[in-house]
């Protein structure tokens, strides 16, 4: 048996209805940067696009059904969510809100030791949104949930 080999990096790929406008829903609702992208010179959908989000690259892509290629809309949602990490937490979900996100859970301090809340962008895709409020060590995470402060 071979050896296998370890892993050297991990990258979501978000499907999504209408990658253009989700692309320009990053940006600016999240700070993003596009890296690139590739069209379909078939029908001018975009095939593959990576974004940058600080130093972690998400693919993304429109929809090809053809091959299995569906975002969460048309999926009736998705069980993943992404966490993305930022400096200011209330300031971003408000961003994000006045940009098209739907609000989900507003920004409090969890039991965790990061302010942290939830928003749905128009695409499908949910995002918990947070940012480190106290260092907290896994063994108090624990003692926290136990006394009931966990959700």
């Amino acid at each position: 048996m071979s050896e296998l080999s370890s892993p050297r990096a991990l990258c979501p790929y978000l499907t999504v209805a209408g990658a253009a406008e989700a692309i320009d829903f990053y940006v600016r609702a999240f700070g993003a940067t596009l890296d690139y992208k590739l069209v379909d010179p078939a029908d001018q959908r975009i095939g593959h696009a990576e974004l940058l989000f600080g130093s972690t690259r998400v693919f993304l892509s429109d929809e090809y059904p053809d091959f299995g290629a569906v975002g969460p809309n048309a999926l009736g949602g998705s069980p993943v969510k992404m966490h993305l990490e930022v400096d200011d937490a209330d300031s971003f979900v408000n961003r994000a809100v006045e940009e098209g996100a739907t609000l989900l859970r507003g920004v409090k301090l969890e039991f965790h030791g990061n302010r942290t809340g939830m928003v749905a962008d128009p695409f499908g895709h949910s995002w918990f949104i947070a940012s480190q409020a106290e260092q907290v060590s896994p063994q108090e995470m624990q003692n926290r949930w136990n006394q009931g402060q966990g959700e």
